[in-house]
């Protein structure tokens, strides 16, 4: 018989704000975290906003030292987990230690530092290379980080799959507990991902934006009709699981339950999704199938939502798939318009506010619509809030590659 798994604890970081309590309030408040670049020139970039992170004291989660040797991504990702250890009242100790697995995902981990590391290269300063470049390049770093602080010497493991990474960490976490392997896993992703490589490389595929740097806070606008590409964002999302029997036993507070995990590949392009959306359809598929429940039981959709033009016309189509006629009758919001696409992070810190959605009924806006897309037509949200009953909710991920992943998640039923 497969072991429960709930969510006891909730920590992230993003461009709204530090901690879940203040991003959820910017979410819900229709806010936008997108603001202009600052960290480096721009003006030969056709893309000059992003979602970066603000009013980040790193001393209040590490020592200098560690600031000083560890990429922000790795920051990131232990300021996360320690709000959500700390959040979840678990103790980790010699005694369970080896029950208690990290799983993290990132699509780029320490690209900061490798490329600050490159300007030296480029130079011929070999002697100026940080020597912790070697640990601030590999991405499991953050995972290593977060275990040796922690303690946790269960289940560990890297997931790097673009976008999805996030998603498909947590999935792989809860895979773990039910099938016995762990009685804990602390799991979601982290990324700081606003460098001038990167952004070039995006601004030059035509993915991002680049219609309003004039109006950061109008940038991303997912399923609207005048939507032009995504806003890079960073941050990170961490999550505690536990297997339901020992959280009940410690009393601890249950923000709600892992149903299904799904996870496929469209095989279709380096970057674009099928725009049939069959891929992400047999995704959603799967994680309905894996929680035993008919499409007719979900009440929200945590879209991925990009603000690109074909992956939401993509995610649109397989909703459609899936849902035939209950389409209609969905929520569907995406956290995207408020805090940009977090890559790896972005599918941890949306299972975090689908949680949030279930315990709260509230169901954050999709901010922006402004521009009706006749093909983009299902109920997104817009612009307000809403208050509503939610019993189970879908979390969406897709990534380059055609890498695909989808959590249900439900109010905690005992």
């Amino acid at each position: 018989m497969k072991r429960r798994v709930v969510v006891t604890g909730i920590g992230m970081l993003t461009p709204l704000g530090i901690g879940a309590d203040k991003s959820w309030a910017g979410l819900c408040a229709g806010k936008s975290g997108i603001s202009p670049i600052t960290r480096f020139d721009t003006s030969k970039l056709k893309c000059q906003v992003a979602g970066e992170i603000k009013d980040f004291n790193p001393q209040d989660f590490m020592d200098s030292k560690f600031i000083r040797r560890f990429d922000p991504f790795i920051q990131y990702a232990l300021a996360a987990a320690t709000m959500a250890v700390e959040d979840s009242g678990i103790k980790i100790n010699p005694a369970n230690g080896d029950r208690v697995g990290i799983i993290m995902g990132t699509a780029v981990g320490g690209w900061s530092s490798f490329e600050a590391a490159n300007n030296f290269v480029n130079r011929g300063e070999l002697d100026r290379v940080p020597p912790f470049l070697i640990l601030n390049a590999t991405p499991n770093s953050a995972a290593g980080v977060v275990a040796i602080r922690f303690g946790a010497r269960g289940p560990h493991h890297l997931v790097t799959e673009a976008c999805a990474s996030g998603t498909n960490a947590i999935g792989l976490g809860f895979r773990c507990i039910q099938q016995g392997e762990a009685d804990a896993m602390i799991t979601g992703g982290a990324e700081a991902s606003i460098t001038a490589s990167m952004m070039a490389s995006l601004d030059l595929l035509g993915a991002l934006t680049s219609k309003r740097n004039g109006e950061p806070a109008k940038a991303s606008r997912p399923f609207d009709g005048d939507r032009d590409g995504l806003v890079t964002s960073e941050g990170s999302g961490v999550l505690i699981l536990e297997e339901l029997e020992l959280a009940l036993k410690r009393g601890a507070r249950i923000y709600g339950e892992v149903l299904g995990f799904g996870n496929n590949c469209d095989a279709y392009h380096y970057t674009s999704p099928t725009p049939d959306g069959n891929g992400p359809a047999e995704c959603m598929k799967l994680a309905l199938r894996d929680a035993g429940i008919e499409p007719a039981q979900i009440d929200y959709i945590n879209a991925h939502g990009t603000s690109t033009i074909i992956s939401d016309l993509s995610e649109t189509r397989a909703i459609k798939k899936v849902f035939g006629g209950h389409a209609k009758k969905l929520a569907i919001s995406s956290n995207k318009s408020a805090v940009g696409h977090m890559w790896g992070a972005a599918g941890a810190v949306e299972a975090i506010f689908a949680l949030l959605t279930i315990n709260t009924g509230i169901i954050p806006p999709t901010i922006n619509q402004e521009f009706p897309d006749s093909e983009c037509d299902l109920d997104y949200v817009p612009n307000q809030a809403r208050q509503a009953g939610v019993g189970v909710a879908l979390s969406n991920s897709f990534g380059f590659g055609g890498v695909n992943g989808a959590l249900v998640l439900s109010k905690f039923i005992g």
